[in-house]
């Protein structure tokens, strides 16, 4: 579980050949970052491109998860003709709250097909799926909101963010020629083991799959942050153990991914040999999951915000990735996973 885990180590204060030194009043040269005045934790200390100046991964907002491998400019000089480069922190383009063009983008299924499942077997199933003392540990499907107007809003949240960041939606982990083919995710190759998703869940993730391709979306919104980006909140109480979404994108072997920039790769099999682990990479097809938060888990305070667990099954002998609620989500409460995982490959202690 967890974000994929770099086979390299993070650079000092990164320098580009182009770029000028810095004049500094201490005697042995050290950057100090502009947010805090520390010098400290020179690994995670960038160097603008642009002006110079340095910063902490942790001190940017949006934070960054690690020193990125190509050019990088300060908040200052994202602004600046002279950069070439501009950081969207303005409200986005809002997809039109039109219902035909937000069916035609998610590929909702229309007419017969589109019918809720039969009363009595759904009825028969929502029961099987009732918490109790002696079966606390079922995993629950999502309860959608009961207004049709409400639920488009909520899907044109998710494409609004989908079209600002260049992907289309996808529910399903997708295999593209050059990447991992389907035949290289299986569950057997993971390293110590991975746990089955016992069937009753799997019946409960299909249900889920089954509501929102007739659109019957989960209660969640995208809204758009200008300090930590896109991010998602509850629209409506969750209960503990729904299952909020899969984490899907194109498969690929780490190996492939190993000096890619990317901030939103999450494992999927860690597998033994390392040469056959494999990466979820949601950059250009994906679904919500994308946009839950997984770094900004920490408040002030140092308490944990997470609301999420990110875990890791084997569902038909290949290995899936599931965020689920790990207890009560409030209505308007935003949603949060911890990004470490189970890898600790990030420090995340001052992630706020």
């Amino acid at each position: 579980m967890g974000p994929a885990t770099q086979q390299r180590r993070r650079t000092r204060a990164r320098r580009t050949a182009t770029s000028k030194p810095r004049p500094t009043a201490d005697d042995d040269g050290d950057v100090r970052c502009e947010a805090c005045g520390s010098g400290d934790d020179a690994d995670e200390l960038l160097l603008c491109d642009g002006c110079d100046r340095g910063v902490h991964i942790f001190c940017l907002r949006p934070i960054l998860p690690r020193v990125p491998a190509g050019d990088w400019f300060c908040p200052s000089c994202t602004t600046s003709p002279k950069s070439g480069t501009v950081i969207q922190t303005k409200m986005p383009k809002q997809f039109p709250l039109i219902q035909t063009k937000i069916v035609d983008f998610f590929k909702i299924q229309r007419g017969p097909a589109a019918a809720a499942e039969p009363t009595e077997g759904k009825k028969r199933k929502r029961r099987a799926l009732v918490v109790s003392k002696k079966r606390s540990r079922k995993l629950l499907p999502f309860t959608p909101s009961e207004d049709p107007a409400r639920r488009l809003t909520q899907m044109a949240s998710l494409a609004t963010a989908l079209t600002a960041t260049g992907a289309v939606f996808s529910n399903d982990l997708t295999y593209v020629p050059g990447m991992a083919p389907r035949s290289a995710n299986s569950a057997a190759l993971e390293a110590g083991g991975m746990q089955v998703l016992p069937r009753e869940d799997v019946e409960t993730l299909s249900l889920c799959k089954r509501m929102m391709e007739r659109g019957e979306w989960p209660p969640l919104l995208v809204v758009f942050d200008p300090v930590e980006g896109f991010t998602v909140e509850a629209d409506r109480c969750i209960k503990d153990l729904t299952i909020i979404t899969e984490y899907v994108g194109d498969v690929d072997y780490l190996r492939n991914r190993e000096h890619d920039d990317g901030d939103s790769m999450m494992t999927l099999l860690s597998a033994a040999p390392p040469s056959k682990s494999l990466v979820v990479c949601p950059d250009k097809r994906s679904n919500i999951a994308r946009y839950i938060n997984g770094i900004n888990n920490h408040t002030p305070e140092g308490r944990k915000k997470q609301n999420l667990k990110c875990v890791r099954y084997a569902v038909d002998g290949q290995c899936r990735v599931l965020l689920v609620a790990n207890r009560d989500i409030s209505n308007g409460e935003r949603l949060y996973y911890d990004y470490n995982g189970s890898e600790h490959e990030y420090p995340t202690h001052h992630f706020v």
